[in-house]
C-alpha cells in the first residue's frame, strides 16, 4: 500500500469499506512484524514502513504500535452499534445477531486471527489491551439492551452482555488454536442456549413442560415409576 493510497483510504469519512480494509492490513502488517521479530523488537517505524505510511500518518490513524495490533476492532463495534441501532423486534436476539457479526469477521480470517492469538499470548500489555476492548463490546451490549428493554433491571442487561461475551470469546479463542468446530453456526447454538437460561428471546425459549396427572391416593413409589418409565420410553 503506498503513501498516498493509504492516507486517502483512511481518511475518506464516508467510505467506510475502504477504512475497514485500511485498518485491516495495517494491523495485518503489524502482526506479521510481531510474530517474525518480536514485539519489543519491532518499532512503530518499522509498521509504518511494512504498511506502506509515513510515521507521521501511521501516529495519526494509530495511538501506539500496541493499538495497531487491534485496529480492526474500532471499525467492527461501529459495525456492531449500528446494527444496534436499526429496528429490531428482539432486542436479546439483536444483541446475540452483533456478536455473530464479530465472530464472522474473524472465522472470515482464520489465519491472521491465529497469529494475532500467538502474538497476544505472548505479551503481557496485548493481552491487558484485549480485555480493554473486550470491554467495549460488553458495555456496548448492556448499554443497548438497558435502551431497547423497557424496565429492565440494569444488573440483568450487565448478565447478559457478559455472557453472551464469555460465550463468543471462548469460542473465538478455539477458533484462533485451531480447534474443530468452533465457528458461527457453533457460535449461534450456544447463544441460543443463553437465551434459554436467561429465558429471554423469541426463537428457543420456551421449554418443554410435561404435566401428568394421578388419582390422589397413587402411592409415591407408583408415581416415580411411571413418570421414569414414560421418560424412559421418550429418550
Amino acid at each position: 500500500m503506498s503513501e498516498a493510497a493509504g492516507a486517502a483510504r483512511a481518511g475518506n469519512p464516508g467510505g467506510q469499506r475502504e477504512r475497514a480494509l485500511f485498518r485491516h492490513d495495517v494491523a495485518a502488517a503489524a502482526v506479521r512484524l510481531y510474530a517474525d521479530q518480536g514485539y519489543e523488537a519491532t518499532s512503530a517505524e518499522q509498521v509504518a514502513a511494512a504498511a506502506g505510511l509515513s510515521r507521521s500518518t501511521f501516529f495519526r490513524q494509530f495511538r501506539s504500535k500496541e493499538d495497531v495490533v487491534f485496529a480492526d476492532h474500532d471499525v467492527l463495534l461501529e459495525e456492531a452499534e449500528a446494527f444496534l441501532a436499526r429496528r429490531h423486534e428482539d432486542p436479546w436476539e439483536a444483541v446475540c445477531e452483533a456478536a455473530e457479526l464479530v465472530f464472522a469477521h474473524f472465522d472470515g480470517q482464520r489465519d491472521l486471527a491465529q497469529l494475532r492469538y500467538q502474538v497476544v499470548n505472548r505479551e503481557p500489555s496485548l493481552r491487558d489491551k484485549e480485555l480493554v476492548t473486550t470491554f467495549r463490546y460488553e458495555r456496548l451490549f448492556r448499554r443497548y439492551l438497558r435502551s431497547a428493554v423497557a424496565g429492565i433491571e440494569p444488573i440483568d442487561a450487565v448478565r447478559f452482555a457478559a455472557t453472551v461475551i464469555a460465550t463468543h470469546n471462548y469460542l473465538l479463542r478455539g477458533l484462533m488454536r485451531g480447534e474443530p468446530g468452533c465457528d458461527v453456526a457453533r457460535l449461534r447454538s450456544e447463544l441460543d442456549t443463553v437465551k434459554r437460561l436467561f429465558r429471554v428471546g423469541s426463537r428457543g425459549d420456551a421449554e418443554d413442560v410435561v404435566v401428568a396427572v394421578f388419582p390422589r391416593l397413587t402411592p409415591a413409589a407408583d408415581i416415580a415409576r411411571r413418570v421414569r418409565e414414560a421418560l424412559e420410553n421418550t429418550l
